[in-house]
């Protein structure tokens, strides 16, 4: 995690022009994992895309339904993932708007093998908490274009952060969610999060062009390959830190993330565990660590 800047302090539920035809309202849901709130985007001239309606608040719905011009209507609910600070709110808008909702999927879709046995083991998410009740109208696949008066989206998936998430193309700008943020590094807590699918997400954002990023919380990103290339070496050196540590004496990824995390403040430190097990997890998949089972209280040590 990273120290947020504090130069982004947009206005709660105040839609703010972002570029011709996108406006961003900030939901009201800060939080050490959320920064300023859950970043909702509105996407068209006159039938409107919003992309991550957000979490569950009647003073957000209130936001979008009025930042509705006169002859515009919402056309399309899109849901990047399924994680309580963007997805809940889906459902009370299509009721209220009658615009279908489309996402990869289900809370489920998109686990790669490894996090479905241990999602089936016991091992629960964390983080921002997961949307289990979400089920969209639609669902959109890799490489789908979604339509609009106006717009149109290419539907990227993204799996990393956690296995159903998408990115959104719109011409040279990508809506990256919590794939690629500015304010901080993303969270890869299994099940719901793999580092394995996050690195290949970041390979594939990296073989595109953008002019910038609309994240999923905080500012616009205006160098987005200059931050891909950070999130990549982020990680690699995450990877070297916990390697060396590990080669003085096993230990549990509780042990590292706080032998490694040192600056990040104790609250913190539950998903900087996580973010250390998916690291771990990432490497037993390399056979580069062993542990006597895949579990984020085992001990682990160099093969």
């Amino acid at each position: 995690m990273q120290t947020p800047p504090d130069d982004f302090a947009p206005p709660i539920g105040v839609p703010e022009g972002l570029a011709p035809g996108l406006r961003r309202i900030v939901a009201p849901n800060p939080s050490p994992m959320t920064y300023r709130g859950t970043n909702t985007y509105l996407l068209g001239d006159t039938d409107l895309a919003v992309i991550d309606p957000g979490p569950a608040s009647s003073a957000h719905l209130d936001a979008i339904l009025t930042a509705l011009h006169p002859g515009q209507q919402i056309s399309h609910i899109i849901v990047t993932h399924t994680h309580l600070d963007h997805s809940p709110l889906a459902r009370p808008l299509a009721e209220r708007t009658g615009a279908p909702i489309l996402a990869f999927g289900n809370a489920e879709a998109g686990r790669s093998a490894v996090m479905r046995d241990l999602a089936a083991g016991g091992l629960a998410g964390g983080g921002e908490g997961v949307d289990t009740d979400f089920a969209p109208d639609e669902t959109v696949g890799d490489g789908a274009r979604i339509e609009g008066v106006g717009w149109a989206l290419d539907v990227i998936h993204t799996p990393g952060h956690i296995g159903n998430h998408i990115a959104l193309g719109w011409d040279k700008t990508c809506f990256t969610a919590d794939h690629v943020m500015g304010w901080a590094s993303s969270l890869v807590s299994p099940p719901d999060g793999d580092l394995t699918d996050f690195m290949a997400s970041c390979a594939r954002l990296q073989s595109r062009r953008w002019d910038v990023f609309h994240p999923g919380h905080g500012a616009p990103v205006t160098a987005p390959h200059d931050r891909l290339d950070w999130l990549v070496h982020h990680r690699l050196a995450r990877e070297t830190a916990i390697l060396e540590t590990l080669s003085s004496a096993p230990a549990t990824a509780r042990d590292l993330a706080e032998a490694i995390y040192t600056q990040t403040p104790s609250a913190l430190i539950p998903a900087a565990e996580r973010n250390v097990f998916a690291h771990l997890i990432d490497l037993h998949g390399k056979s580069k660590v062993s542990a006597t089972e895949l579990s984020v209280n085992a001990v682990f040590s160099m093969t």
